[in-house]
């Protein structure tokens, strides 16, 4: 089968497309025969090893343990390994795995769900990473309430695209945060309101959010704190902005911190896919709550240029790989 692969860190160089034989299902996993393939931020963090604290999470010191990259996935279920009880050869799954980046890839069992019926594949392979990670933002992190005012910083990116149609989908009055070239997506999305921050400064007009979600990085945690309200919860959501050696995740570890002597909430997000969430959000879509934004398609001879693509900052929601 063909394979995204690479064998050291590094650009996008690094990567190569190779022949090599088809993976076979373990116990409790299943293989899928991939259909499509999301790209997220964290391909291009185990691309690169960057940040180095990333290494010291068990995905390889000096070189990547898993040298397939992709890690969103859509597809077909090929073959089922021992214990497998949830899913038999031709159910159409998406989920996460490592390796997806390919024609076939294995998956745990608890890490797939059914294919939520209204997307593509190329829709649902959008989804695992990116939607989870805002679900478990808004709904267990900011725990949004119906009436609250929620701020979604990086709207128009791959997890504030879910979290805008997901807080509104809570009951939330939703403002959204983004560049002036996605003003109009996140207006689509059903943001209330839509802050082009080349033009307007949140921190700065008075308002004060019950939740604020932060996606995009770059930002202290002082700003956020002059737009939150007094009993309010921020959401860090990753980092993207720091040094080689944290990336701006030294927000996420001092959040706590920042919350000890305050009636708000400040918190560091780490999320953990689980087919429950995958469930809940195939749910959602098929519900028409959620719509899968779907920037660029690539084929998988273009896996770097799709990763250049999105690091650029120019895609207006998810960019996917089509196998």
């Amino acid at each position: 089968m063909k394979a995204v692969m690479q064998d050291v860190y590094g650009s996008a160089d690094v990567l190569e497309l190779r022949d090599i034989p088809r993976p076979v299902p373990g116990d409790g996993e299943v293989l899928i025969r991939v259909r499509a393939a999301g790209v997220e931020q964290g391909v291009w963090h185990l691309m690169t090893g960057r940040p180095y604290l990333i290494r010291l999470f068990g995905f390889g010191l000096t070189r990547p343990k898993v040298h397939v990259r992709g890690r969103e996935v859509a597809g077909v279920v090929e073959a089922v390994g021992a214990n497998v009880s949830r899913f038999q050869p031709g159910d159409e799954v998406f989920g996460t795995c490592d390796g997806s980046f390919a024609e076939f890839a294995c998956a745990k069992e608890g890490k797939v769900a059914r294919k939520p019926r209204a997307a593509t594949f190329e829709e649902a392979s959008a989804a695992p990473i990116s939607g989870v990670t805002a679900l478990q933002g808004l709904r267990d992190a900011g725990k949004v309430r119906p009436g609250q005012k929620v701020l979604v910083i990086g709207a128009g990116g791959g997890v504030g695209t879910y979290a805008v149609q997901l807080a509104k989908a809570f009951g939330a009055e939703v403002t959204g945060v983004c560049s002036s070239g996605k003003v109009e997506l996140v207006r689509r999305l059903g943001a209330d309101h839509v802050i082009d921050y080349a033009v307007e400064d949140f921190a700065r007009q008075g308002v004060f959010y019950d939740v604020i979600l932060d996606t995009a990085g770059n930002r202290p945690l002082s700003v956020m704190r002059r737009a939150l309200a007094p009993t309010g919860r921020l959401v860090i959501v990753g980092g993207e902005a720091g040094g080689k050696l944290t990336g701006g995740f030294e927000r996420s570890l001092g959040a706590p911190l920042a919350s000890l002597f305050s009636g708000r909430k400040f918190t560091g997000l780490v999320s953990t896919e689980n087919h429950q969430d995958l469930e809940a959000l195939a749910g959602l879509i098929d519900a028409g709550s959620v719509t899968p934004a779907v920037d660029r398609v690539f084929p998988l001879a273009e896996v770097p240029a799709a990763i250049a693509y999105m690091r650029a900052g120019r895609a207006q929601g998810k960019v996917v790989i089509r196998i």
